[in-house]
């Protein structure tokens, strides 16, 4: 947020989208019962530092960066804010002062704060817990409101994929120790993350749209919404069709990977270092475009989602429910998520950032990346255009070489294509282990392989031979939880090739 925009927020006074607290040396008690409110209702802006008519006080210089830690944390703790929201408080300078402005999302869930759930009017808030009514009347409106809370009662745990449930599990138990989540068992899991839940009008339980949409499998998916499709497409010499093509019609973790797989075989990465450590711009950047192609997607409307490559860009579309229309800029950008709980799920797999970081984040890497900053037009169909470098020799990183082979349908990165052989499956294996270690399934989902190969298994092998790759689990080398990494080595023979 601009200090413009602060400051006309500031005279506009408080109401029920808008809060002012003083803050001066700590966090008021009140606070996440502010926020709590904000999710339940209409969201809203909190701003720390500011008396309630208004006037700046600021935030004390050695308290900032406690309170934004303490914001951070407690906003991850299920304890406190249930389900959690994880939100990014943005520092403001005004009339010499810091401010800390938190944008709170309207969310597709209940919250809780201290087990009590708060509400919002134009006086503030208020704790209705024990009122059946408006709870009834909340739950309601959610689940109107947002389509991925649409409950199917006779989805049975069976019609998931147990395995990528698992995947979930095991990938926030190494990102955070102690994750809630990863020692629940699958419904226990599904629960926590409001991906199984009650309707309130009709008494009707079970798995929900988005809960089918992340871990179905893949009839479960088309059943549920059987226009779902993502449309991954290269276009660079046969412009009335295509040079490539992936259809993918499966869950969001396996179309998250095949994308992926996808842009990694189509779009160059070109060095860069960020500080002295080289930091791959085409992953920062495609994987906040590809999270956010799945993630704020209106699963309703039949438009296919769609990713094209061109000779000097990158396109995306999909269908959307906007809560506002026209370009977004990250200095006025105010974070809404269009599905909640599938966003939450990437989070916690670390595939997306937090609400509002991701956008900044775009913008910072695709100036650096194309020259130019992303384009991000909110209508009913949002789209995204990220522009590609050009490279040494005057092509661009969309192109591919010669002889790249059309309509790779569900193999995306299999051997067959633009490049093939021992040589080049190496390094893409390379490649896909640069972003953090994976499983054989994740590899294979990374190369867009349907399973585990056994020209795959020979890859992993002939890479650990060479000592580029190593076991994440060593004295363990065929245990189920076993994940290969990239040794130094092996980052130094990437860079080199790169």
């Amino acid at each position: 947020m601009t200090p413009e925009h602060l400051a006309q927020l500031l005279r506009g006074g408080e109401g029920l989208t808008v809060e002012f607290k003083r803050a001066r040396e700590a966090l008021n008690r009140d606070t996440y019962e502010t926020i709590c409110a904000f999710l339940n209702q209409r969201g809203g802006t909190l701003v720390l530092g500011a008396a309630d008519d208004g006037t700046v006080t600021g935030i004390a210089p050695e308290a900032l960066a406690q309170m934004r830690k303490d914001l951070a944390n407690t906003l991850h703790n299920p304890q406190k804010i249930n389900p959690p929201m994880p939100l990014v408080a943005e520092p403001v300078e005004l009339e010499g002062q810091t401010l800390l402005v938190l944008s709170v999302p309207e969310s597709s869930q209940v919250h809780s704060c201290n087990q009590r759930i708060y509400s919002r009017n134009e006086d503030g808030d208020f704790d209705i817990t024990g009122h059946g009514q408006l709870l009834a009347e909340l739950y309601l409106r959610k689940q109107v409101g947002y389509s991925e809370n649409r409950i199917f009662p006779h989805i049975r745990l069976t019609d998931l994929r147990s395995d990528l449930i698992e995947r979930v599990r095991r990938n926030v138990r190494l990102q955070r120790a102690g994750h809630p989540w990863a020692e629940l068992d699958d419904l226990e899991l599904l629960k926590s993350a409001r991906l199984y839940q009650r309707d309130y009008q009709t008494g009707a339980e079970g798995i929900s749209m988005a809960g089918a949409l992340l871990f179905g499998r893949d009839e479960v998916v088309l059943g549920v919404v059987p226009h779902h499709r993502t449309d991954a497409i290269l276009r660079v010499h046969d412009l009335d069709r295509y040079d490539d093509r992936d259809d993918i019609r499966t869950n969001l973790l396996e179309s998250y990977d095949r994308l992926m797989a996808f842009v990694n075989k189509h779009i160059a990465d070109p060095f860069y270092l960020e500080g002295s450590r080289r930091v791959s711009l085409r992953d920062r950047i495609f994987r906040e475009v590809v999270a956010n192609l799945l993630i704020h997607r209106e699963y309703l409307n039949p438009f296919p989602a769609k990713l094209i490559i061109l000779r000097d860009r990158v396109l995306t579309e999909n269908s959307n429910n906007p809560h506002g229309l026209g370009l977004l800029r990250p200095d006025d950008f105010a974070p809404s998520p269009k599905n909640p709980a599938i966003a939450r799920v990437f989070r916690e797999m670390q595939w997306a950032e937090e609400l509002g970081s991701g956008v900044r984040n775009l913008f910072r890497y695709a100036r650096a990346f194309g020259g130019q900053d992303p384009i991000l037009r909110e209508e009913s169909i949002f789209r995204v255009t990220v522009m590609l470098p050009p490279l040494a020799d005057g092509a661009t990183a969309g192109q591919t070489e010669a002889g790249s082979q059309p309509e790779s349908g569900g193999e995306s990165g299999a051997e067959s294509g633009a490049e093939s052989g021992a040589e080049s499956q190496a390094r893409r294996i390379l490649v896909a282990l640069s972003a953090g270690a994976l499983s054989k399934a994740e590899l294979a989902g990374r190369l867009g392989l349907p399973s585990v190969s056994g020209a795959l298994n020979r890859g992993v092998r002939r890479l650990l031979d060479a000592g580029l790759i190593a076991h994440t689990l060593p004295d363990k080398p065929n245990s189920r939880l076993q994940q290969y990494r990239l040794t130094a080595a092996g980052r130094t023979h990437l860079n080199l090739q790169n």
